[in-house]
C-alpha cells in the first residue's frame, strides 16, 4: 500500500493527537502498581502500533498492489460506514475509514477466567471502561502467559481471538485485516456494532453495552441488506442464535449443579456428563435442523470449561428488550438511541428492571 515519505511523518501525523490520552492512562495505571503499569504499557504499545499503521481506505483501494478482493471488500465497508451515519444515526467520524494490514490473525486476544465451580467470570476494572469480564492483549503470547498465571491461581481459563474492537471514540479506529476473516455481512455487522459502542457505553454494565450494540448491528445489517436489494433473512445469524441458546442452556445447567449441596467429586462428574450431553444435542441439531452446518464443530470438539461459556449471553441478554424499545420508538433510530440513553442514566438495578419489563422472546420481535 502507498505510504507517506517517512514512518516518522506518519507517526507524528496520526498518533500525536492521542498521546495525551495514553499518558493519562499511564498516570492512572501507576497508582495500581507495577503489574498494572506493565499491562497498560503493553496496551499502549499495541494501540500506538495500530494508529501508526492506518491507511485511509480511499488511498488503499487506489493502490494496485492491494489484493483485488480486499479492495472490493473495503469499498463495500466504506459504503456501509456511510450508511451507519446516514441511516442508523451512528457517529459520523473517522472511525472505520482507514485500514491496517496486520501481521497476525487477530487484532487482540481476550482472556476469560472463572472458578472451577462457578459460571460467573473473574472481572477486571479499567479506567473509563469500568469492569468487564475479560482482559485483552495485543499479543497471543502475552494472553497465554496471563491465562497460565490465572490457571496457577486455580481458575479455568479461555483465550479467544478478537477480530475487532472499539476504543469507544477515543481514537479513530481502523478496519483491520482480521475483520475480513468472515463474509461481507460479518464485516458490516462489526462496523455497526463498534460504532454503537462509540455512541453509547455504560462503564461496568457489559450485558447492557453488548446487547445494545448487538441489536444495532443485527437490525442495521437487516436494513443494509434491504437497502442493497437483498433478502433481510440471514440463515447464519439464525444458527448463531440457536447455538447461543444451546450453550446458555448448558451454562444454566452447570449453575444449578454448582449451587447444589453435592460434594466436589459429584460436581465434577455432573459437569462432565452435562458437557457430554451438550455435545450430543449439538450434533443432533446440526444434522437434523441446521442442514449440516459445521461452523461450530471446532468449538464443540475443543475442551469446554466455565471460562469458555463466559462470552455467551453477554452479547444478547437484552436483545429482546432493545427490539421492543426500537418498535416502541417507531423504528426511528434517533428516537431509539435517545431512549437507550435515558436507560443508561439510571442506576443499574433500575435499568435491569426496565429491561426485564421490555424483554420479549426472539420470535416476538417486531421489525
Amino acid at each position: 500500500m502507498a505510504r507517506p515519505p517517512t514512518a516518522a511523518r506518519r507517526f507524528a501525523a496520526r498518533v500525536a493527537p492521542g498521546l495525551a490520552r495514553l499518558l493519562l492512562l499511564f498516570v492512572v495505571a501507576a497508582a495500581g502498581g507495577c503489574a498494572s503499569l506493565r499491562y497498560y504499557a503493553h496496551v499502549a504499545h499495541g494501540q500506538v502500533a495500530l494508529l501508526a499503521g492506518r491507511e485511509p481506505i480511499e488511498r488503499a483501494i487506489g493502490d494496485a498492489r492491494l489484493d483485488g478482493t480486499v479492495r472490493e471488500r473495503l469499498r463495500g465497508a466504506l459504503a456501509a460506514r456511510r450508511f451507519a451515519s446516514d441511516r442508523l444515526a451512528l457517529p459520523r467520524n473517522r472511525s472505520y475509514t482507514s485500514y491496517v494490514q496486520l501481521d497476525r490473525p487477530f487484532v487482540t486476544w481476550s482472556v476469560f477466567a472463572a472458578a472451577e465451580f462457578s459460571v460467573e467470570p473473574l472481572t477486571h476494572c479499567f479506567p473509563f471502561a469500568g469492569c468487564v469480564a475479560y482482559r485483552g492483549y495485543f499479543d497471543r503470547a502475552h494472553a497465554d502467559r496471563a491465562a497460565k498465571e490465572l490457571g496457577r491461581q486455580g481458575y479455568e481459563t479461555a483465550v479467544r481471538g478478537v477480530a475487532a474492537y472499539s476504543t469507544l471514540g477515543w481514537f479513530a479506529d481502523p478496519i483491520v485485516s482480521s475483520m475480513l476473516r468472515g463474509g461481507d455481512d460479518e464485516l458490516d455487522r462489526v462496523v455497526f456494532h463498534e460504532l454503537a459502542h462509540q455512541l453509547l457505553y455504560v462503564p461496568g454494565d457489559t450485558a447492557f453495552n453488548e446487547s445494545y450494540a448487538s441489536f444495532v448491528a443485527d437490525e442495521g445489517l437487516r436494513e443494509w441488506r434491504l437497502a442493497n436489494g437483498r433478502s433481510a433473512a440471514d440463515d447464519e445469524a439464525a444458527h448463531d442464535d440457536a447455538f447461543t441458546r444451546l450453550v446458555l442452556g448448558l451454562r444454566e445447567q452447570l449453575r444449578t449443579l454448582y449451587a447444589s449441596s453435592q460434594d466436589d467429586v459429584a460436581k465434577r462428574q455432573g459437569k462432565a456428563a452435562a458437557i457430554d450431553a451438550f455435545r450430543r444435542h449439538y450434533a443432533e441439531l446440526r444434522d437434523r435442523e441446521w442442514n449440516g452446518d459445521h461452523s461450530y464443530d471446532a468449538w464443540v470438539a475443543a475442551p469446554i470449561n466455565n471460562a469458555n461459556l463466559v462470552p455467551f449471553g453477554l452479547y444478547d441478554r437484552w436483545l429482546g428488550a432493545f427490539a421492543a424499545l426500537f418498535a416502541d420508538s417507531g423504528n426511528d433510530w434517533t428516537a431509539f438511541h435517545a431512549r437507550v440513553r435515558d436507560l443508561a442514566r439510571v442506576p443499574q438495578n433500575e435499568r435491569d428492571r426496565r429491561l426485564t419489563a421490555l424483554q420479549v422472546r426472539p420470535d416476538e420481535r417486531v421489525h
